[in-house]
């Protein structure tokens, strides 16, 4: 089979459910065991701001979103405006037409995709819903959706609205299958529709994949303050630390988080937290004091844009010489950079290993796109048998 690449954006206001819209899609790719990135472009906004999801889906595993953006899901007018004029040429833009117009100039060589949200839902007041009903459309445009049986499709709308009661559910199903036939009757499908591969994958995000390293490499003590975009860490942590044995904090700041996982490391166990640029700043006191007295503990600086507190929900790389230099005076500090959201985690154990080995802290470089994006993976290169090292131990008294 030749190489599929086929990216998906939708775009619109935060609260309009593009967060929601992104994990269905990752989850239809993972059972047809297609790979899958997402990244999402948003502001620091509760409402009004624009937001961009972008998902590129293939056959081989992929590592960021690409150049290119084949279907987009425009929510509002300025998605229209926005990005109308850079969907590949070949591809579509579907729309409510009740409230959006493509601009005069809008490319000649894309199919333009218009839907009422008002007819399709009964004048439903749900607006909430329109991402549904365009990922549904989009769905029928790619050769997917119902293809699979609307059981497939009921299934994962459940997992991902199961928290808000099942007419939520029958809704979202509802208002999908409409936007599916009402595409099957007025667009013209891609010529290429998304494969199915024989292996279904996981779905995880970085933040997910290094507090599964965590865990795979023996934690049993995190804590956290929450901070943008590292939180997702503490989020895995608080939700399966029962499961797995681990004791878990939430902390008043970053001073304390800091010096809670020393005294944590210092009893004996592998402790670790996670923060942001600003967070870690207020670390590097405690930092310093690890490394005098040669603790090994481990700090994830999940980097945004700076400097000071800076843009919480933007990435930036700046943080490597925040790290290198954390704390005063010369003393030895290991700083690793995961490549993949995979690698992350297997970066967290071998980080473990080293610093166990060398008595010292050690830091993870990572950021908000590595950490917040979405992806699929072969649940197979998730190794939970690590080899744990712990360097040498005294465990028997001993007579000099």
């Amino acid at each position: 089979m030749a190489n599929f690449d086929f990216t998906i954006g939708m775009a619109g206001a935060p609260g309009q459910g593009l967060e929601s819209a992104g994990p269905i899609l990752l989850r239809i790719c993972a059972r047809r065991g297609l790979y899958a990135f997402t990244y999402s472009a948003y502001q620091s906004l509760i409402r009004k701001g624009h937001t961009f999801l972008t998902a590129r889906i293939s056959t081989e595993p992929v590592t960021n979103h690409g150049d290119k953006t084949d279907l987009i899901l425009a929510l509002n007018q300025e998605a229209m405006d926005k990005h109308v004029h850079h969907v590949a040429p070949g591809g579509a833009i579907l729309y409510n037409s009740d409230d959006t117009t493509p601009p005069d100039d809008a490319p000649e060589d894309i199919q333009l995709c218009p839907l009422s949200f008002k007819e399709l839902s009964n004048n439903s007041r749900a607006y909430i819903m329109l991402n549904t009903l365009l990922l549904g459309a989009a769905l029928n445009m790619t050769g997917t959706g119902l293809e699979l049986g609307i059981e497939e499709l009921e299934g994962i709308l459940a997992i991902q609205f199961r928290s808000k009661g099942q007419t939520m559910v029958d809704e979202n199903v509802n208002i999908a299958r409409a936007g599916y036939d009402y595409a099957a009757e007025h667009f013209t499908p891609f010529p290429t529709p998304l494969p199915i591969q024989d292996k279904p994958l996981a779905v995880t995000t970085g933040n997910s994949a290094m507090a599964m390293g965590g865990a795979a490499a023996g934690v049993k003590f995190y804590c956290a303050y929450p901070m943008s975009p590292s939180t997702g860490v503490l989020n895995w942590m608080a939700e399966n630390a029962r499961d797995l044995g681990i004791m878990v904090r939430q902390c008043e700041d970053e001073i304390s988080v800091a010096n809670m996982v020393i005294g944590a490391a210092h009893s004996g166990c592998r402790a670790m937290c996670a923060t942001s640029g600003g967070g870690f700043a207020l670390m590097s006191e405690a930092i310093g004091s690890a490394g005098m007295m040669e603790i090994p503990v481990v700090y994830i600086n999940v980097q945004r844009g700076g400097p000071s507190t800076g843009l919480p929900t933007k990435a930036e790389q700046g943080d490597l010489w925040q790290l290198l230099g954390a704390s005063q005076g010369d003393f030895p500090k290991i700083i690793v950079a995961p490549t993949s959201i995979l690698d992350g985690f297997d970066t967290i154990p071998e980080l473990f290993n080293l610093v166990d080995k060398f008595q010292c802290p050690g830091m993870v470089l990572s950021d908000l796109t590595l950490s917040m994006a979405y992806t699929n993976i072969d649940p197979d290169e998730i190794k939970w048998e690590q080899e744990i090292d712990r360097g040498e131990l005294i465990t028997e008294a001993t007579q000099t």
